[in-house]
């Protein structure tokens, strides 16, 4: 199959390590979709056709899902590997809250947020994934609405995982990564701290841990509690307070499961 049969691109949307992402339309039937475009002279090295792979592959096994960017097709060309996703157009997560009065949400809207990036980790833990890089910024709006669906996106870090295995090696974004990922020994767990750091900020504004260095931010995940005293805690909700805790347990066996955290 020929992609440019069937697409005609449009605007850069970003770059990630291997490639970069476009606007692009269906010649067919004019609908406008995400295309990342992997430069096969960039993958040199057989992880990298690998991990392009398991990508195509965690897509098509999430696929249908609400809050999953759907995925299209997947076409293998002379020099470069296209990958034809949904076009979410309402931009980050991230851009949403720092747009919010004092950078956060109020306990009803965050409810919405949660509850839907919950619904992804479920999901994927279903299949045996772990996606292990939950951040505001791997969350898109589908629209500029204010009640768009919000969309998993980039599982380039994803990978399947048997029932009690753990992964050896550190991956993930430091402010989100969960004490487990540190000493590594992690699994689906993880995610789950992920969206209690994200719920954590949305509800106040503020990183739950915090430092200069990376190094810092670690240690901080590792050793500390988050802060519940300082301004907008007082007057946030004792339940919700509680549910973020529940979510932020160190210990992982004792953390909610995405399947259970929806229930609350």
């Amino acid at each position: 199959m020929d992609f440019d049969v069937h697409y005609a691109f449009g605007k850069l949307l970003g770059h990630g390590q291997f490639g970069y992402t476009y606007v692009a339309t269906d010649r067919g039937n004019g609908d406008r979709v995400a295309v990342k475009r992997i430069e096969k002279a960039k993958m040199v090295l057989p992880i990298a056709v690998e991990d392009v792979k398991r990508e195509v592959k965690i897509l098509e096994a999430l696929k249908g899902h609400e809050n999953i960017v759907h995925f299209y097709n997947a076409f293998k060309m002379k020099n470069y590997v296209y990958i034809v996703m949904e076009l979410c157009e309402g931009g980050e997560l991230l851009d949403r809250i720092l747009a919010k009065k004092d950078s956060r949400y109020t306990e009803k809207d965050a409810a919405i947020v949660v509850r839907q990036m919950l619904k992804v980790a479920a999901e994927c833990h279903l299949h045996g994934l772990v996606h292990r890089d939950m951040k505001p910024e791997n969350f898109l709006f589908k629209s500029n609405k204010d009640d768009s669906p919000l969309k998993a996106t980039d599982f380039g870090l994803s990978d399947f995982i048997k029932p009690g295995k753990r992964f050896r090696d550190i991956v993930g974004s430091a402010y989100y990564v969960a004490p487990e990922v540190l000493k590594r020994k992690s699994g689906p767990e993880s995610d789950v701290w992920s969206i209690g750091v994200i719920t954590y900020i949305l509800l106040c504004g503020r990183r739950p841990f915090w430092d200069k260095t990376e190094d810092g931010i670690f240690k901080e995940v590792l050793k500390n509690k988050p802060d519940f005293k300082k301004k907008p805690w007082p007057s946030i909700s004792t339940s919700a307070k509680d549910f973020v805790l529940k979510l932020l347990v160190k210990e992982p066996r004792a953390r909610l499961t995405a399947a259970q955290a929806l229930l609350c």
